[in-house]
């Protein structure tokens, strides 16, 4: 004698129910882990500025840009200078390079796999003893720009994300897709896109503004924090950055952000 076996409407809608609520579950659940992680990049950025500032006052010098470095670590070879042979040189340990003192970040590397201020930067903090982690002083074996998260420059605790510092003056345009104004000194997070940290969009709009808020005036183009890319806002003119505003409609990934850290 065969049995049919069915679910009552009731049953069925019991089941209907505790799915909802488990994916109500997951959902908020998603939801809080990305809130926490955007949290973490506001004290990730307060403890690299507090970092730098302390770097200051005891050498006298932006770390990567110090000219009297290997006094302190020694140097990875050649004359010790970047561009004076170090920069092609095989260091251990906190052996590095010294910067040429000028007072920026040099955004422009020599090679793949060679030291440059915008790596040895991460690196003499590290040696200070003022970061977190080791890192190699060196670019990537990708481009004379890639970042490593983690290896030569810090990963950050959002996503796939992580941190980068250089100086830019975008005053003659010569990069389309952020705002033509003099950035000055400058930390950036965002995506790996093997180039420059920060390059790659990683967050919302709506993320961006909220932490562009928080430490600033809530403006792509103004103030201390800004929105990298021109897609983020509401503007298709790079020169529009004092009028610029997040485009809050967007839910798609169109941001990254760069931190002016000597403001």
């Amino acid at each position: 004698m065969h049995h049919k076996l069915a679910f009552s409407l009731v049953e069925l809608s019991i089941v209907l129910v505790i799915l909802g609520l488990l994916t109500g579950g997951i959902l908020t659940g998603q939801s809080l882990i990305r809130a926490a992680e955007l949290r973490s990049v506001g004290t990730q950025f307060q403890s690299f500025h507090t970092a730098v500032q302390s770097f200051r006052d005891k050498y006298f010098a932006l770390p990567g840009d110090m000219r009297n470095a290997t006094t302190f670590w020694g140097s990875a070879g050649g004359s010790g200078t970047l561009g004076d042979g170090c920069q092609t040189a095989t260091g251990t340990g906190t052996q590095t390079c010294n910067g040429d003192g000028n007072g920026r970040i040099a955004s422009n590397p020599f090679a793949a796999g060679t030291y440059a201020e915008i790596f040895t930067f991460w690196q003499h903090l590290s040696n200070a003893g003022l970061i977190e982690g080791t890192y190699t002083g060196k670019a990537g074996s990708v481009s004379l720009q890639d970042h490593d998260f983690g290896i030569n420059a810090p990963a950050a605790k959002l996503g796939n994300m992580g941190w980068g510092s250089s100086w830019i003056n975008n005053e003659p345009d010569t990069i389309s897709y952020v705002w033509t104004l003099d950035y000055s000194s400058w930390m950036s997070i965002g995506a790996d896109n093997n180039i420059y940290a920060g390059q790659a969009k990683a967050m919302t709009p709506q993320e961006a503004w909220n932490l562009d808020q928080k430490f600033d005036d809530g403006l792509p183009g103004l103030g201390r924090v800004h929105g990298t890319s021109i897609t983020c806002s509401d503007q298709t003119d790079n020169a529009n950055w004092k009028i610029a505003k997040y485009l809050l409609t967007s839910t798609t990934m169109e941001c990254s952000l760069v931190f002016n850290y000597l403001k």
